[in-house]
């Protein structure tokens, strides 16, 4: 049995899943708390955010993320893909900095103007 706090919604329920019994979910407040508890057992990705360097904006860093989210155990590979990545501005959100993270069809995107 794993216990786990579901992020999905702001009530923060206290999950319990029982990997022995096809991952059963119970004391979720709602379904999507429920397929938040065995997706997190099964198969855990995350939505990735950092920096990459920017040339010619006030600020020497621009804000990316992913479009989607990201396998845990890529999560290095994905972050690496960003290690020589430099920008000119102007920038747009949303604008494409690495295209398919990972094999992913999970695209870094930017998420502020510059």
């Amino acid at each position: 049995m794993t216990d786990l706090i579901c992020i999905v919604c702001p009530k923060g329920c206290h999950l319990q899943v029982d990997e022995e019994n096809e991952y059963r979910v119970t004391n979720f407040g709602c379904t999507r708390g429920e397929a938040y508890g065995k997706k997190e057992l099964t198969d855990p990705t995350r939505v990735l955010t950092s920096v990459v360097y920017i040339r010619g904006a006030a600020h020497p860093c621009c804000p990316v993320k992913t479009s989607g989210a990201v396998p845990k155990p890529q999560i290095r590979e994905a972050m690496a893909m960003l290690k020589s990545v430099r920008l000119d501005a102007p920038v747009r959100i949303g604008d494409v900095v690495v295209s398919d993270v990972c094999s992913k069809g999970i695209d870094w995107v930017v998420t502020k103007d510059m």
